[in-house]
């Protein structure tokens, strides 16, 4: 993974965060300092982030972005992601984490393909709401990525 030869899915990078009990977006963020660790966090207002400054990883079949990896004990898990996948063949499997899962498309249309046989495809300002556990991909549709703002909660 560290030298860009194993992509690793959310499914594994979630497992990882739930085994070690921090949110999925501490993967990803620099080491805490320890002073600030040691102290009693005070809870923000609010917490802004820009996709670019947002560390991310890529999977080969998506792009993901986890925002505002800052603001503590969150309970839902907001990413920008970047569909590149168009075909079920570029998956080894289904994506499955507990929980359930909100999609917005920013741009381009995605079907996102349960492995059920349902499927939904949306565009530009619509939405899915779905139940994360039973198995999902995201498929770009067309010639362009697609880019998706994913909020996902493990409840």
């Amino acid at each position: 993974m560290e030298l860009a030869q194993v992509s690793v899915s959310y499914e594994k990078l979630a497992a990882a965060a739930r085994a070690l009990g921090v949110d999925i977006a501490q993967l990803f963020s620099p080491a805490p300092n320890l002073i600030q660790t040691c102290s009693a966090q005070v809870q923000p207002t609010v917490v802004s982030t820009t996709i670019a400054d947002a560390p991310g990883y890529s999977t080969g079949n998506y792009d993901y972005h986890p925002m505002a990896a800052d603001f503590p004990e969150r309970s839902m898990t907001p990413m920008y992601a970047r569909i590149f996948a168009r075909e079920l063949q570029q998956f080894e499997d289904y994506i499955r984490h507990p929980g359930q899962e909100f999609a917005l498309v920013l741009s381009g249309r995605v079907r996102i393909q349960f492995e059920t046989g349902e499927a939904v495809s949306i565009g530009p300002q619509e939405t899915a709401y779905f139940n994360s556990s039973i198995g999902h991909v995201y498929l770009a549709e067309g010639q362009k990525d697609a880019e998706v703002m994913v909020v996902m909660s493990e409840r």
